[in-house]
């Protein structure tokens, strides 16, 4: 019975997609007031709900939407994210993608590319990308735990290209500036030729979950096409997350 009306709560707080007083659960429960408080009180304690306004109202907590997102599928994840990523392909005319970080790794889960029929564009194609030298593990990498970082560092560290970052010093200096600017990047690091640029997608309070790049020919995305790309990708990092995040609060 007690499970039964934490649940309770918890939904109506979902459905809300609002902060919610004690008040409003109270009328929608029928619950006593004290048994509203209790209930309310528990949850918070759990992460499960959070106070941000300090005002008593409530929202659906970080370790909530962490526990939906962990349960969501790429299907669920593309479909919240692939409309804002198609018109970025279209802004930018190149192709934009997703990456996911589950595992201690991070992979490309989606793709769009632009319109233009008359356009050459580079496919980056899906699947696990290296830690130290893609710009959407990078954008990852840089805001993840110290610990993390270090893991990735003294790992075994393949030079795919001559402009492959692999020694301590290039990575902790490329992982600070990463942090410092928003966005990370990758000139010729994997395939000559070939550059990109990506920005961390934040999920609530959890962390950079996911991140979104661009990906082009360097004759195209040079060091200045990259920097100014870069600070968009900031943005569509934002409105990314708050897709995702909606689409979970919605589930839950």
């Amino acid at each position: 019975m007690h499970l039964d009306r934490l649940i309770t709560v918890m939904e109506i707080v979902a459905v809300a997609g609002r902060p919610v007083s004690t008040a409003e659960i109270q009328k929608a429960t029928g619950f006593p007031k004290p048994t509203c408080y209790r209930l309310i009180q528990t949850l918070l304690d759990q992460g499960l709900l959070a106070a941000p306004s300090g005002d008593g109202r409530v929202v659906i907590g970080d370790r909530l939407i962490r526990i939906a997102l962990l349960g969501k599928s790429d299907v669920d994840v593309r479909k919240a994210a692939a409309p804002l990523l198609k018109a970025a392909a279209v802004q930018f005319n190149e192709t934009v993608f997703l990456a996911r970080f589950r595992n201690e790794q991070v992979e490309i889960i989606h793709v769009e590319t632009p319109d233009d029929p008359g356009r050459a564009f580079v496919h980056p194609g899906l699947g696990v990308r290296p830690m130290h030298a893609c710009s959407c593990s990078k954008a990852i990498a840089a805001f993840a735990e110290p610990e993390f970082q270090d893991s990735i560092i003294s790992g075994s560290l393949r030079a795919y290209t001559e402009h492959t970052k692999t020694t301590d010093a290039e990575l902790r200096t490329e992982f600070a500036r990463i942090a410092e600017r928003g966005f990370a990047d990758c000139n010729q690091e994997i395939d000559i030729g070939i550059a990109s640029v990506a920005a961390p997608v934040s999920i609530g309070n959890i962390g950079a979950t996911f991140s979104v790049g661009a990906v082009g020919p360097i004759r195209r995305l040079g060091e200045a096409h990259r920097s100014e790309i870069g600070q968009q990708l900031v943005d569509l990092a934002d409105r990314i997350g708050g897709a995702i995040q909606l689409c979970n609060v919605a589930e839950v």
